[in-house]
């Protein structure tokens, strides 16, 4: 479905104007619930230092906890995204949240790896919610025109979560011990339970797809968008490429900085902040793009090939010349690896259509969530094994490599 005859076919209840006041509340409610749980998943690395000392868990040990909320997610994104399809996503981001919300409080009463791995995982399940529904409510509100830059603006929660940790989790675990910081992001769940309970209302969807029926309008059932066609199954594929250069540079720009560029860890870390705040802008600036040319791959493609330009570039620089233009190359790609999020995200939900959007965009975060999960281990041996240039030339491959998975024609 392009974006004209989703145009044609949108809901006449997010025109109107109390649809268009709504809208925006409902946007800063998913980014603000995906922020919450994203301050949880990306700041248990944080934490590590005191897992350490006053859980006395080995650097191994420490990333087996750090990894557990991931597994939880994985295991839980499809289901989430079907409840989503089945029962409406305001039921299922207070559900999800208020059992994230148990779960992190359970972690405040228990010690050592088993214990904490297994509440930190029963965590991250239920946050999968968030993931699955989040930007389901925020598509389901905005009309076609405007959902590239309306997905932008809620995609920007994976680097504002980010944010929030690095700010937050260190002098909180510093002052207080890992309950103390622990205590932060389960009152920051608590929270959005309340607000996505009392606040959320679930976008008006076509005749015949209301919660609780699998039904199709006209009566027939709703024909999965994966039969005949591998569309959907390229785009997710083409989001996967793309997330391997954005960990090679968001795992391992900081220790290119001071291993290559001997930077101080907290200079490394500022401009790695500064690199963040332009991903979060880039992902803003490509989901406007993709509404004003009336297409998500186009854009998509065309970032893809940047950023595979840009990881070469910085690929023989690393390799050759590691100097000054290294730094700017390696801020640059911060921001262009980013940018596809939304556009991959926003065009599997319009493809999808609202039977199915849920459990489409559940797939699609498994296969980012695997990238991510798999890229940092391998760039590391790869780094140890070649060295940066290496890495950076596999983190090319792959933007090139997603230039020819792109399903533009669709």
């Amino acid at each position: 479905m392009g974006i004209t005859e989703a145009r044609a076919g949108a809901a006449a209840g997010t025109t109107g104007a109390g649809g268009r006041n709504r809208r925006w509340l409902m946007l800063a409610l998913g980014t603000a619930a995906q922020t919450s749980s994203f301050a949880f998943v990306y700041g248990l690395p944080y934490l590590i230092p005191v897992l350490r000392g006053g859980e006395r868990l080995s650097l191994s040990q420490a990333g087996l906890l750090v990894a557990c909320p991931t597994v939880g997610l994985l295991l839980a994104l499809y289901a989430w995204g079907a409840a989503a399809d089945r029962y409406g996503e305001r039921v299922v981001l207070a559900s999800g949240l208020g059992l994230a919300t148990a779960a992190l409080t359970g972690s405040l009463l228990v010690h050592g790896l088993v214990p904490l791995g297994l509440t930190f995982a029963l965590a991250g399940a239920a946050g999968a919610s968030v993931s699955a529904a989040s930007g389901r409510v925020v598509l389901g509100w905005f009309p076609p025109e405007q959902r590239g830059l309306a997905m932008g603006i809620r995609q920007t929660s994976t680097p504002l979560g980010m944010l929030v940790a690095a700010v937050s989790m260190p002098p909180l675990a510093a002052a207080h011990g890992l309950h103390g910081a622990l205590l932060f992001v389960t009152v920051l769940s608590g929270a959005m339970t309340v607000l996505v309970a009392l606040l959320v209302v679930d976008p008006p969807r076509p005749p015949g797809s209301g919660k609780g029926t699998a039904a199709a309008p006209g009566g027939a059932r709703p024909v999965s968008p994966y039969r005949g066609s591998r569309t959907l199954w390229r785009i997710h594929g083409a989001s996967a490429l793309m997330v391997w250069p954005q960990f090679t540079v968001g795992a391992f720009g900081l220790v290119f900085l001071t291993d290559v560029r001997h930077w101080s860890p907290v200079a490394a870390g500022q401009l790695m902040a500064c690199g963040q705040a332009l991903a979060a802008c880039c992902r803003i600036g490509a989901g406007r793009w993709s509404d004003a040319v009336g297409s998500r791959l186009r854009p998509m493609r065309a970032l893809a090939a940047a950023v595979g330009a840009a990881s070469l570039l910085l690929a023989a620089c690393a390799q050759w010349w590691p100097s000054a233009a290294s730094v700017v190359l390696l801020v640059l790609l911060c921001g262009l690896s980013a940018s596809t999020n939304g556009l991959s995200f926003t065009s599997v939900a319009e493809l999808a259509g609202p039977h199915w959007a849920g459990r489409a965009l559940g797939v699609q975060n498994i296969g980012q969530n695997l990238t991510a999960s798999l890229a940092p281990p391998l760039v590391g041996a790869l780094i140890s094994a070649s060295g940066y240039g290496a890495a950076f030339a596999c983190a090319a491959a792959c933007g090139v490599a997603a230039i020819a998975v792109v399903p533009v024609r669709a």
